[in-house]
């Protein structure tokens, strides 16, 4: 198959339509852009970096008028996205299923800051306020005021669970519920070992972790006997997945001022990681993470 944006969004649009979208019924008007096209506009549109929404359609008509027979005007398409916000996920869980790292025995889980605002103006009227807060990214020595993605992903990079919460709570806490969601739904398999930073250390949360099931596997600290040593290389792998969310894919742009908002475009940021993934699978490509081929 051919590796290019084009094919990627044929293929996507066609495995989102046969086995994401509920098919419709009873009567009325079908809309003109269907769920599964708008969809995979959405993913046209990260993986180009577009990320004004008004820039974006106008950009569209140009880059990719030959594959939408019909594109809508601003409005309509965030007011359509935001609530095709369930489709967004239902769709990234299912492009994980039928990838072959879905079957992998390994899972990587860390967390990123989300920033969304960068005054304090921004915190008193940001619509945000009570569900954002103040957090501290040891990665760059900063603070900032958003939320916090904690991500489970293949080690291929595939987004598996994914959730937002407050900086303030807990890491344990979100970790732990977040694993036991994963394996209540069947996302987490019995038996798989759980790639975690030291972060999760300690001997309550991994006996919890231990009753889902999971193995964890964690750098060791300097202050307990040498158990598995720093793991820089594999704990390597997620940071390079949130490098691909920050760096080619806009996560810290992603322009939300509402809990709705902010959480769609997070997901159609990790949805298009997804499909990018998948498809580099379904072609063979050799780094399944790679972006080249897509960002034109």
């Amino acid at each position: 198959m051919t590796n290019n944006l084009d094919a990627l969004l044929t293929a996507l649009y066609v495995e989102i339509d046969d086995h994401v979208v509920p098919a419709r019924g009873g009567r009325g008007r079908r809309p003109v852009l269907s769920d599964a096209e708008l969809l995979t506009l959405a993913v046209a549109q990260v993986l180009l970096g577009v990320d004004g929404e008004h820039r974006w359609i106008r950009f569209a008509y140009c880059r990719l008028g030959h594959l939408f027979p019909y594109l809508p005007k601003q409005p309509g398409y965030h007011k359509r996205l935001v609530a095709a916000a369930p489709l967004l996920a239902a769709a990234i869980t299912h492009l994980a299923k039928v990838s072959p790292s879905w079957c992998d025995d390994l899972r990587l889980v860390d967390a990123t800051p989300v920033p969304c605002g960068t005054s304090r103006e921004t915190v008193k009227r940001s619509d945000l306020a009570g569900l954002a807060g103040y957090g501290y990214c040891a990665a760059h020595s900063r603070f900032y005021w958003g939320l916090k993605l904690y991500l489970l992903a293949g080690a291929d990079g595939m987004p598996i669970v994914w959730c937002l919460a407050d900086p303030k709570t807990g890491e344990r806490e979100v970790c732990l519920d977040l694993l036991t969601i994963a394996v209540e739904t069947g996302r987490l398999a019995p038996g798989t070992t759980v790639l975690a930073d030291k972060g999760l250390a300690g001997r309550d949360i991994e006996q919890q972790i231990a009753a889902l099931g999971v193995s964890l596997l964690r750098p060791d600290r300097r202050d307990e006997h040498p158990r598995h040593g720093n793991l820089g290389g594999a704990r390597q792998w997620i940071e390079s997945v949130f490098d691909t969310l920050k760096g080619q894919l806009g996560l810290e742009r992603h322009g939300g001022r509402t809990s709705q908002g902010v959480g769609t475009r997070v997901a159609q940021r990790l949805l298009a990681l997804a499909a990018a993934v998948w498809h580099n699978w379904t072609t063979h490509a050799p780094n399944k993470r790679s972006l080249t081929a897509y960002d034109h």
